[in-house]
């Protein structure tokens, strides 16, 4: 950033719906500290201004609630702001938020530089068939009117192309900012779960929502084959829908006296650091953080190869062991390999790519703010 008063600092403005748990939340509030770090005005804009992560928000940011409980609703508030505020960028994180940007940028007039950040793989986003049509459409339509347009990954990065017919070159891969200092140090942290007593037993570690994207399902039925060989144990970290469905699961398994659902916790890296293994069984993702903060935290990893992301973070199975899709046989004999020796750990420069700070200045040397 170039030198100058506080009151001639670049603001750069970040929108999104609300801050509940997720990785575009997270993304978004990595974005605003690491700029509010090097000296840039911060104007966080929320649709509404809830979620657990609104504590998180750097106190030096502007906080804008639009009071709104959709992104279509926001489009009239959002150019009033752009035409008031006037930042030198505006990014927006997720498709419809991406969307509404872009169409107040056009109503407003204003000249400010629209950047579109998507944390997912588009095409595989879940919506109602009419819902999904009318939002093909309207991104193949808003998204070319971008200044710049962000992919997490570059599997992602293909997906949106060929979703929405944009030229490749239009979309720049940056990977999310995921290895944070606060990361590093929280890894230490003690942590009071039984499994974890007396480190007799292996761990298999989960982290993330209970959702149907996570496909925990298909974990603990690996987990079931696994266990019927040796003595292991399974923990997820995480609280979702599929909660109850999961529970029964592991009764008709068999497997309840092994298996631990301690839900949400602030900090998943302590667990990560003491995991025999770390295993993602996601059938789809953007990016998966988990998967690269299990790294971080130097857990042995286990991936499904699904869109987007593992292969990338893994090399294709450099760093760690990759398996198809959906098969738990394969997710059960790769996590036995691991436990067993198998465990493929970067080099710390192979991590360097996912740095907050790396990412940061990536950003802001596309939005020439650097």
């Amino acid at each position: 950033m170039k030198t100058g008063s506080p009151t001639a600092s670049p603001r750069i403005a970040l929108y999104l719906n609300h801050l509940e748990i997720g990785g575009a939340e997270t993304i978004f509030i990595e974005l605003a500290r690491g700029f509010v770090e090097l000296g840039f005005g911060v104007d966080v804009v929320l649709g509404e201004k809830r979620g657990a992560l609104l504590s998180q928000i750097p106190v030096a940011a502007k906080v804008f609630d639009l009071n709104v409980s959709n992104a279509a609703l926001a489009i009239p508030k959002l150019a009033q702001y752009l035409r008031r505020e006037k930042p030198a960028a505006f990014l927006a994180i997720t498709e419809l938020t991406s969307l509404a940007a872009v169409a107040a940028k056009l109503i407003s007039r204003i000249p400010v530089h629209v950047m579109i950040v998507l944390a997912t793989t588009i095409s595989r986003h879940k919506r109602a068939p009419l819902k999904k049509k009318l939002e093909r459409i309207l991104v193949s339509l808003l998204y070319p009117k971008a200044d710049s347009i962000i992919s997490v990954s570059r599997g992602a990065a293909e997906d949106l192309v060929r979703y929405a017919g944009l030229a490749p070159k239009r979309v720049k891969v940056i990977y999310s900012p995921i290895i944070k200092p606060s990361l590093l140090r929280q890894m230490k942290d003690p942590i009071e779960h039984p499994f974890f007593e007396k480190n007799d037993i292996p761990v298999i570690l989960g982290v993330g929502r209970l959702s149907e994207p996570k496909n925990f399902p298909l974990l603990l039925r690996a987990f079931s084959l696994l266990r019927q060989k040796m003595r292991v144990r399974l923990l997820i970290v995480g609280e979702g829908e599929m909660r109850p469905a999961l529970e029964d699961l592991a009764q008709t398994l068999g497997i309840a006296e092994d298996f631990s659902l301690p839900g949400f916790v602030p900090s998943p890296y302590p667990y990560m650091s003491r995991a025999s293994v770390f295993v993602m069984s996601s059938t789809w993702e953007g990016l998966p953080g988990a998967l690269i903060e299990a790294m971080a935290c130097g857990a042995p990893v286990v991936s499904a190869d699904c869109p987007s992301g593992p292969a990338e973070i893994l090399d294709g199975g450099k760093y760690g062991h990759l398996v198809p899709v959906e098969d738990a046989q394969a997710l059960a004999d790769a996590i036995a390999a691991s436990l067993n020796g198998d465990q493929r750990k970067p080099p710390a420069e192979w991590l360097n790519q996912f740095t907050s700070e790396l990412v940061v200045h990536e950003y802001l040397k596309l939005l020439r703010l650097n």
